[in-house]
């Protein structure tokens, strides 16, 4: 019998008894893992990945790539972590391979700034209900489309960080980049989000 969560979270001991059954190679094993956590996984391809084919083809060299590394998995872990690190490196391993296009600037999605250094244009204040609005699906659907809309290697630095709660060590050895460029990415990246979203956030405070 099934025993996960109604909230997707599987106790300690169906998953102790998952990976013994994994690491002996039971076939049941596995496709029961990718029942478990196939949905999850695809969701945060899809986030890295405009396309479906993609997305999905991630989530699949990802089972792959557990399936044969289940004897170097640590015990001390979850699985569904792993198993989320695991497809959020498939996904960027994608996104290396395909043809590179010249990185487009974030300039032009920054806020401006005037010779003092101040801001030419200060977002007016969101009030509490339209930071509420957030949680609302055609608004977070709206936040994922601005999201979209950045420049790749500031998006990544962006979705590790903000939505797929790398911190900043580790998102930097995903992205291949220094600690500092993370960093330094992650606050240019939410100003030009920011921007984005300021004319629809306005509207929904006013």
């Amino acid at each position: 019998m099934d025993r996960e969560r109604a909230d997707g979270v599987v106790p300690e001991v169906d998953e102790r008894a998952l990976l013994q059954r994994l690491r002996a190679g039971e076939n049941a094993a596995f496709a029961e893992l990718i029942r478990r956590h196939g949905g999850r996984l695809l969701s945060v391809a899809r986030r890295f990945l405009v396309s479906e084919e993609d997305a999905r083809d991630a989530v699949q060299e990802a089972f792959i790539s557990a399936f044969r590394s289940i004897d170097r998995f640590e015990a001390s872990a979850m699985l569904s972590t792993w198993l989320h690190r695991i497809v959020v490196n498939a996904a960027l391993m994608k996104l290396r391979t395909r043809r590179r296009k010249p990185e487009q600037s974030i300039e032009e999605l920054l806020p401006g700034f005037l010779e003092n250094g101040h801001i030419a244009r200060p977002a007016s204040p969101w009030r509490k209900n339209a930071l509420e609005g957030l949680e609302r699906e055609e608004t977070s659907a709206l936040v994922r489309e601005k999201i979209q809309a950045l420049p790749e290697g500031y998006r990544n630095v962006l979705l590790l960080r903000d939505i797929e709660d790398f911190d900043t060590q580790e998102t930097a050895q995903l992205m291949g980049i220094s600690e500092g460029a993370v960093k330094t990415r992650l606050h240019r990246a939410r100003l030009a989000l920011r921007e984005l979203l300021e004319p629809h956030l306005r509207e929904a405070s006013e």
